[in-house]
């Protein structure tokens, strides 16, 4: 007797991770509901538009310089929460990472397409609801030559890390002698040159690209307790855009945007499409 698969058969073999070779939509149970949320930043973007800002991090976020679009995965997962929003125009701002969060208070930009949650950063801005999950990283000369093993190793040497982001807020303040990049390639540069003795960056971003430069002579380190604090106060942990704090029904049809595609498992499909995996929807132990 040939093997028929109904539709409920076909479902509860997808539950149990049965996949079938068909191309996949993602459908939404909620609709957009905000119109009573008291300030007129949802609804001018739904009219006008929404202009997002980004740097160029690859392969988080960045500008084609043959198709002058913006890609990523962080550009994929904000257009498909900003889409279920109902806005349907997005236009982009590129600037170095440091640049992002003054543009947004100047408002030249709406929206900044990724960034961690800061006590710095708290007090100027607002933020979304969780997109997806990372932690931080110490990159290092092959070989260690200058011995870290935590980071408290860290203070006092000189440490690279992008102008303005988490882990450079973070290093200064535990005593590092912060070295500021503006681009990945830089800080990168640093490292193998000795020019520092180590950058803290993203782990996704770090292996990511020593996978893709294999003979680069450069390590991350592994077995590094990550200090809570460096999670639960300086950022690493849940990347989420941000707003101007009066931009809250903006900011609540965003959050939930980014929770309806978390849930419709588009979030999930995104990360395993860079490289990724369901390890990165949510919190999980850094050591």
């Amino acid at each position: 007797m040939p093997m028929r698969v109904t539709a409920a058969a076909a479902a509860l073999l997808m539950g149990f991770g049965v996949s079938f070779a068909t191309a996949q939509e993602f459908q939404n149970e909620a609709s957009p509901l905000f119109e009573n949320c008291g300030d007129a930043s949802y609804e001018k973007a739904k009219t006008e538009g929404i202009t997002v800002g980004i740097s160029p991090s690859p392969p988080f976020t960045s500008l084609n310089p043959e198709t002058q679009k913006a890609e990523g995965l962080e550009v994929e997962i904000d257009e498909a929460a900003i889409k279920w929003a109902g806005i349907d125009k997005i236009k982009y701002e590129v600037m170095p990472f440091g640049q992002l969060i003054p543009a947004l208070l100047a408002n030249r930009i709406d929206m900044v397409a990724a960034l961690h949650i800061t006590p710095d950063r708290k007090k100027v801005i607002s933020f979304t609801g969780p997109a997806y999950w990372y932690g931080p990283g110490i990159l290092v000369k092959t070989g260690n030559p200058d011995g870290i093993k935590s980071y408290d190793d860290l203070k006092g040497k000189q440490i690279g890390a992008i102008a303005g982001s988490a882990a450079d807020e973070y290093l200064r303040k535990v005593g590092a002698d912060v070295i500021p990049f503006q681009t990945d390639a830089d800080q990168f540069s640093a490292v193998a040159t000795g020019r520092v003795s180590a950058i803290v960056d993203d782990d996704t971003k770090i292996n990511l690209f020593l996978a893709a430069n294999k003979d680069s002579p450069m390590e991350l380190l592994k077995g590094v307790k990550v200090p809570d604090e460096l999670i639960f106060t300086y950022g690493y942990g849940y990347v989420r855009s941000g707003l101007r704090k009066e931009d809250c029904s903006l900011r609540s049809a965003i959050s939930q945007g980014l929770s309806e595609v978390r849930g419709n498992g588009n979030v999930s499909a995104l990360l395993k499409k860079y490289g990724f995996s369901d390890a990165n929807l949510f919190f999980f132990p850094l050591n």
